[in-house]
């Protein structure tokens, strides 16, 4: 079948074909960037496009050295959570990296643009949002949340992801009166209740009304104890 010019799936392949993948070398923990271009469809199913995505972006960033951490619904599924994914991918990192992290995205094919919100930067890649989070949930990502990631395997790609206390922290963080999907957030809260310090997330929200309606859910689905029972 002879594809429209103008067919989306269709431009989605061919920008994604202008993409250098990054592989791995024959050096153990080195990557490096293939000249080659892309060839062949990409993924039809949305969610491994997503680990796709996910994957090469992890893999230039540590090619280069940059420090950074997984966060959103991709981490939560690396963590052990289920692949309910929120439609793109994002990667913290520090402010003061963001010019030598966007430069590296651009050596490597993709395009990077700055959005109004002046807290992350957006690229795409295999047809994917990616999103370049400087504050997470309005707080600035710090090198002791780098610090306290954690490096787990993404699909096939061992990557540096957020703590389960800091995703779990920043997924209720960004609650408010305009945003309060507790239904996404609650498998996400069962699956990782095990490794998450839930005294340090009440303390870092517990005071918000929304974030607190949430623990509060949380302690009558017996998910987490009653504070007071807490040792």
């Amino acid at each position: 079948m002879t594809q429209r010019a103008d067919d989306p799936a269709s431009a989605r392949r061919a920008g994604a074909a202008e993409l250098r993948l990054a592989t791995a070398t024959d050096e153990p923990g080195e990557v490096e960037v293939a000249e080659a271009p892309v060839s062949g469809e990409l993924p039809r199913d949305r969610t491994q496009a997503i680990l796709e995505a996910t994957k090469q972006v992890g893999t230039l960033l540590k090619q280069q050295g940059h420090r950074f951490a997984l966060a959103g619904s991709v981490a939560a599924y690396a963590h052990g959570a289920g692949a309910g994914f929120q439609h793109d991918t994002d990667f913290c990192v520090r402010a003061e990296d963001a010019k030598a992290v966007a430069d590296t995205l651009r050596e490597s094919g993709l395009k990077v643009r700055t959005p109004p919100e002046d807290w992350l930067l957006k690229t795409e890649c295999f047809g994917q949002p990616v999103d370049i989070i400087l504050r997470l949930a309005h707080r600035p990502v710090t090198t002791e949340m780098l610090d306290r990631a954690v490096e787990l395997p993404v699909d096939s790609v061992r990557m540096p992801v957020l703590s389960a206390t800091d995703l779990v922290a920043s997924l209720l963080s960004a609650f408010s009166e305009h945003y309060c999907d507790f239904g996404a957030v609650l498998p996400v809260a069962r699956a990782l209740r095990e490794k998450v310090d839930w005294e340090q997330v009440r303390r870092e929200c517990g005071e918000e009304p929304m974030p607190a309606a949430f623990l509060f859910l949380l302690q009558r689905l017996s998910v987490i104890p009653p504070w007071e029972e807490r040792p």
